[in-house]
């Protein structure tokens, strides 16, 4: 991943350096084991002291795999001749995967104790916001339209528990890949032993792949990627909202806007939403990845090396830009501006056609024919918001339908009846907010 989406901690991680100081962890992890599988015949104490002091750079690796044209080969090569003689038990009955697919389980453990972290606080981010604006009166919107008033701290606690089950999914998946294997070539263990895989793991405080066929399997990297991609769908959605209440004609929220930043070349006025329109696009490259592990998945018999070349580019690339977009989205969510007497103006722009569900369902429980009463209240409701009257004035004036049934109806009289008051009350429709929001309590 280029720099610029790179944050220190996630970065480390995937360095050539830390890739191949994993892959000295666990040759030296079998090492130390050796003495248990091969007896008096296995490396002696000073043997092992040495190995423990083996040591490679990056360059010589790389310049060792000019000849070799097989990185793991060239690295066994450089860390051997490091130690003299004892170099000769490094290595042995193992095969480059047992070292690859361990060492990369340690670097994904690493790379899932930051990222899970980081999907904690963007839920305790989001929750915190929601208690916050909790009663902040604002309109809900269906197909961009709007429906029904709601308060912005709903909204909020949506996205918070869907951030919750996102940070869930990705611990699960994280550790469904901290799994190592050392069963030799095709898995049979024929050069070493099930025990010895067992103790070599558990210095290195892995779970074993039951079943190695001399790589671990592909489902568990393919189900991290997806649980990745859906994380980012996620902070998606929330930076779609957020653009879309950014927008001149709505501007509900406001992204942070620093002193010095500069939201156009051309135009000073400008302060677009671009750190949402960020999160949106990259969004893309993590469900891009996602197929491409899922497609890693058919390997040919025992093990080809297909995937391999994908998984030097998709695993660092979605951990280090998921790690990324989650603590600009933490960002985003602490520091953006919530408008609410915008909200609440906004409230008002079907001038109280949206109270129409409330004046259908008062005039049914008064009697009414629901279809009756259904086509009355869509006549009066598309007239205020076409003449830019007050659906209650609206009412006032015509007696609920005066000018569409007979004076004597029986609907009209019951329309008469009605308490306006109940009808356009705000309140009735988030009186249940507290309650909603207060359900955070569980996860956050």
């Amino acid at each position: 991943m280029i720099a610029r989406y790179t944050r220190p901690e996630l970065g480390d991680v995937w360095t050539d350096e830390a890739r191949m100081d994993a892959w000295r962890r666990v040759e030296l992890a079998a090492c130390e084991e050796l003495p248990r599988l091969l007896g008096v015949d296995g490396p002696g104490e000073a043997e092992l002291e040495a190995i423990r002091g083996a040591a490679f750079t990056v360059a010589e690796v790389q310049e060792r795999e000019l000849v070799t044209e097989h990185d793991v080969a060239a690295f066994v090569d450089v860390l051997a001749a490091s130690v003299g003689e004892a170099g000769r038990w490094i290595h042995f009955g193992l095969t480059s995967s047992d070292v690859l697919d361990t060492a990369l389980a340690l670097q994904l453990r690493a790379a899932g104790a930051v990222i899970v972290d980081g999907a904690r606080a963007l839920t305790a981010t989001l929750a915190a916001r929601a208690r916050e604006h909790v009663g902040t009166l604002c309109v809900g919107r269906t197909h961009g339209v709007h429906a029904e008033p709601t308060t912005f701290g709903i909204k909020l606690a949506g996205f918070a528990f869907e951030a919750h089950r996102n940070a869930e999914r990705l611990q699960r998946a994280f550790a469904h890949v901290a799994v190592g294997a050392v069963s030799g070539a095709v898995g049979t263990y024929a050069a070493t032993s099930p025990e010895f895989e067992a103790r070599v793991l558990a210095r290195l405080e892995l779970a074993r792949e039951d079943v190695s066929t001399q790589v671990v399997p592909r489902d568990r990297h393919a189900e991290l990627l997806c649980a990745i991609a859906l994380a980012g769908a996620g902070l998606e959605r929330l930076a779609t909202e957020v653009r879309h209440l950014q927008r001149t004609e709505v501007r509900e929220l406001q992204e942070p806007f620093r002193a010095g930043q500069k939201g156009s070349s051309a135009m000073p006025h400008k302060r677009n939403p671009v750190k949402s329109e960020q999160i949106a696009g990259l969004a893309r490259v993590l469900r891009g990845n996602a197929q491409a592990a899922l497609e890693n998945v058919a390997l040919w018999h025992e093990r080809d090396i297909s995937h391999s070349s994908v998984e030097r580019v998709i695993l660092p690339d979605s951990t280090i830009l998921l790690d990324y977009l989650q603590h600009r989205t933490i960002a985003l969510v602490r520091d953006m501006s919530v408008d609410a007497e915008r909200m609440r103006a906004n409230l008002e722009l079907t001038h109280g056609a949206l109270f129409s569900q409330r004046l259908l369902l008062a005039l049914v429980e008064a009697g009414s024919p629901r279809d009756e009463a259904y086509r009355i209240v869509q006549e009066l409701a598309q007239r205020a918001w076409d003449e830019r009257v007050p659906l209650r004035e609206l009412l006032v004036e015509s007696g609920m339908g005066a000018k569409r049934v007979s004076p004597d109806s029986a609907a009209d009289e019951r329309a008469r009846g009605l308490d306006l008051d109940a009808i356009f009350d705000y309140g009735h429709y988030v009186r249940h907010a507290g309650e909603i929001v207060a359900r955070l309590d569980a996860i956050a």
